[in-house]
């Protein structure tokens, strides 16, 4: 006998565990802590006629000019059996937080022409250029191809060499700021930063040392006495933590339906409503078997109640709870998911994937 499945939900919001604290540090980072990335033009050498080919004058001009540094006078008619070579884009990021002359970092190269396979190449020596011109490091080295179905792209690890140094100053006329990631970026999440540090760098508010300037963004003035050495007060300021509570990021689900990912924010809620849905079913026996210790008696429900106060209203995060104790395939899951939100039940920002 089988019966569509019923989801019962008249929920409430469950009392929440106590709140833990993430640190400052976690959901912010210092202005100018970014990477950047580097590029360069360059040729692959070396490849067993799998390059561009000489009939690709891109990759023979740039051959030629190449020869020219090596006293060679080859012409692009000179060139024109050549297989061997094929004319790549090589890019590299930088790290984040500054890098020092010697450091070194993973060079990326692709195909600009028509090769067929990097395979057994190395990228003869390639300035890289910085985002604003400039010279900033040296790329070179065997390739390494990381996806055999993409033979024309490949990494170098390693390979980029930095020339120069660079270092953020990141406190400039006795200030930093801190820059609150995307997820967690709002005006309350701002202002409650600025909060936590006012109240633990100057407990008796003599001084306003952090101040919300968007909700992006929170500039915070060091203390006279710590400006010339201002690493432990910066340090001591993206120690501090920052109760859950505190944060007021949108309730928000998040569907990949190509790898059927489900995230659901803590704080997403539903209202009440009974759902049906078609696809599901759950199989019962008639006449129920006698159950014994060999053959126990197996109980599918249809629905479960999840509401321990009868007043209505839940987190999703308990619909999902059901969803999972039903074994609901995670197809379903999300079109069920889905037509909450159609039905403004779901209270929460949808994005799919």
């Amino acid at each position: 006998m089988t019966k569509t499945l019923i989801i019962l939900t008249t929920l409430l919001c469950l009392t929440a565990p106590p709140a833990q604290a993430v640190k400052i540090a976690d959901i912010t980072r210092l202005y100018g802590q970014r990477s950047n990335v580097l590029k360069g033009m360059g040729l692959i050498t070396g490849l067993k006629g799998s390059g561009d080919g000489g009939n690709y004058e891109p990759a023979i001009k740039q051959l030629a000019k190449l020869l020219t540094h090596f006293a060679d006078p080859s012409t692009d008619k000179d060139l024109t059996n050549v297989s061997n070579v094929a004319i790549v884009l090589v890019t590299a990021v930088l790290p984040k937080d500054g890098w020092h002359s010697g450091d070194k970092v993973d060079a990326y190269v692709t195909s600009l022409g028509a090769a067929t396979s990097f395979r057994g190449g190395r990228l003869f020596q390639v300035p890289m250029e910085g985002p604003n011109g400039g010279i900033f490091a040296m790329s070179e080295g065997p390739i390494v191809l990381e996806d055999p179905t993409s033979p024309v792209a490949g990494v170098i690890k390693g390979g980029c060499v930095m020339e120069t140094e660079f270092h953020m100053p990141y406190v400039q006329d006795g200030r930093f700021k801190l820059i609150i990631e995307d997820p967690a970026a709002s005006w309350i999440t701002a202002s409650s930063i600025a909060q936590i540090v006012n109240q633990s760098e100057s407990p008796e508010g003599r001084e306003i040392l952090a101040t919300a300037l968007d909700p992006k963004t929170v500039e915070v003035v060091v203390p006279n006495a710590e400006r010339e050495h201002p690493d432990a007060y910066i340090a001591r300021v993206q120690r501090l933590p920052v109760p859950e509570r505190l944060l007021a990021g949108e309730a928000r689900v998040q569907i990949n339906e190509k790898t059927h990912t489900l995230i659901i924010t803590g704080d997403v809620e539903i209202s009440p409503v009974v759902i049906s849905h078609a696809g599901l079913t759950i199989q019962t026996t008639n006449p129920p078997p006698v159950p014994g210790p060999r053959n126990p008696q197996v109980q599918l429900r249809g629905a479960i109640p999840v509401d321990t106060t009868g007043s209505g209203g839940a987190k999703l995060q308990d619909l999902v709870n059901a969803l999972d104790q039903l074994k609901v395939p995670a197809d379903d899951r999300i079109t069920i998911i889905k037509e909450l939100y159609k039905t403004g039940k779901l209270h929460a920002k949808l994005i799919t994937e």
